[in-house]
């Protein structure tokens, strides 16, 4: 398919939005960008625009089914949500774009999808994987967080905020929250899909973050094939490249470019 600067892409029975920023995946390597938990195509703000000027590489963001302008997800979404966003639905999007070789991009929940999918399905398009602030298991220390962005949601001001975002905010709000918060969900562990990654990892992770501590980083390390290339950014929470936007965009373009370089691919920007 032919890809316009916004428009949307339809999987299975959902119509996902998408922006595309830069060339082409036949033109260029293509860095596919997946949001967080609360996030969608339009919340990553210019940070997908200055990756691309940073790199040169096209990049590519989209909203899953229940977030943005996407179609709402049915409810409640099962325990292995982010398994089924990793192994059949992100193989279905890169193929409709017709990605043909990259970096997968992710943040929060969508750094467990990109590290569900490097580390379940064999793809050599893809030669590196960049997870800000992920999640490879449950914590105690995120669900008291979780928790208190529920009552913020109920009783303050988040649920404004975020109807800015996404066509039906509660569809958005409570598809993440009730999988999270369900007793059930704390067995959730992908560790050891960490063992099958074959491929070049960056993370990046606040100081401060609410929602994870360093645990996920030495989790990575340990299990991890490849080096693993960590960047902590001081003070910064969940969101560093919100909090901290310059700090994470040189940690990312410089990672990039290099992984792109290394693969005689051309470096076309440079992070400011």
């Amino acid at each position: 398919m032919t890809l316009q600067p916004t428009g949307t892409l339809r999987i299975g029975d959902a119509q996902l939005e998408y922006r595309m920023i830069g060339p082409a995946p036949d033109k260029a390597p293509t860095i596919v960008m997946l949001h967080e938990g609360l996030g969608s195509a339009g919340l990553w703000g210019e940070f997908p625009d200055k990756l691309q000027a940073a790199t040169g590489a096209g990049v590519f963001v989209y909203s899953r089914a229940g977030y943005g302008r996407s179609s709402k997800a049915q409810l409640p979404r099962p325990l292995d949500f982010m398994e089924i966003e990793a192994l059949d639905v992100l193989p279905k999007v890169l193929d409709a774009i017709g990605f043909r070789r990259g970096l997968l991009l992710g943040h929060s929940d969508g750094a467990s999808i990109a590290t569900l999918y490097a580390g379940g399905i064999q793809d050599h398009r893809v030669r590196g994987v960049i997870l800000i602030a992920p999640h490879f298991m449950v914590e105690e220390f995120g669900l008291v967080s979780i928790n208190k962005t529920r009552q913020n949601y109920d009783t303050g001001d988040l649920k404004p905020k975020l109807a800015r975002w996404h066509d039906d905010v509660d569809n958005a709000f409570n598809g993440w929250a009730d999988v999270w918060l369900d007793p059930k969900f704390r067995e959730w562990d992908i560790s050891e899909s960490l063992a099958y990654v074959r491929v070049p990892v960056q993370i990046i992770q606040g100081t401060e973050d609410q929602y994870g501590t360093l645990r996920h980083i030495e989790i990575a390390q340990e299990e991890c094939y490849c080096p693993v290339d960590v960047t902590l950014v001081p003070v910064a929470g969940h969101s560093p490249h919100r909090e901290a936007a310059d700090i994470t965009l040189k940690a990312v373009a410089d990672f990039a470019n290099r992984l792109l370089s290394t693969h005689g691919e051309g470096v076309l920007g440079r992070a400011a």
